[in-house]
């Protein structure tokens, strides 16, 4: 079977089922048509020596934090007055990080007062985090959508919980204890 186009009627009635009309308003002739002018298509030659081969950017950002990241644990805090917090914010972040079973081998501390502006992509990328606590910085900070305070979520696999401050949540009883409940449930 070389050819496979055909003519035959018979053929053609095992293929096209269908019933087919054709109506007089169907039928369009050459006047019907509007006369669309001529697009020129514009062309360019670039010499290969004008060429300038840009890498992608990466965004990648060297941080200094505190503590060693071992298990890609990124602990934000925002003061722009303290190096972590005010005494009674380090002190409640003291017992934060100790009563979930970290030291400061595990985590990396780091200040966003210090890195303004910088995305969570950013961070993840950098640091390799797969876990993030924040106090004081918000989703929409970093680039991310909004969840409710004290509570885990998930995006792009990093358990995340966004909290105040440290120094307001240090003496807001009820805001520590809904943060102590989703700590409890991240199993770290």
């Amino acid at each position: 079977m070389s050819d496979q186009l055909t003519n035959n009627s018979a053929a053609l009635r095992l293929f096209f089922t269908d019933d087919i009309y054709l109506l007089k308003e169907d039928v369009y002739s050459p006047e019907d048509t509007i006369p669309m002018p001529a697009v020129p298509i514009p062309t360019t030659t670039v010499d290969a020596k004008e060429v300038e081969i840009v890498p992608p950017r990466t965004d990648e950002v060297n941080f200094t934090f505190l503590g060693k990241n071992l298990r890609n644990i990124l602990i934000l805090v925002h003061d722009a007055d303290n190096q972590v917090s005010t005494e009674p914010g380090r002190e409640l972040l003291r017992n934060i990080v100790k009563a979930i079973g970290l030291t400061a081998n595990d985590f990396a501390l780091l200040n966003y007062a210090t890195y303004p502006n910088t995305s969570f992509a950013q961070f993840k990328k950098s640091l390799n985090s797969t876990t993030l606590f924040a106090f004081g910085v918000t989703p929409q900070q970093l680039g991310l959508p909004d969840v409710a305070p004290h509570a885990v979520s998930e995006y792009e696999s990093v358990n995340m919980i966004f909290s105040t401050n440290l120094h307001q949540l240090s003496s807001d009883q009820q805001g520590k204890k809904m943060l102590w409940g989703s700590l409890k449930q991240m199993n770290l």
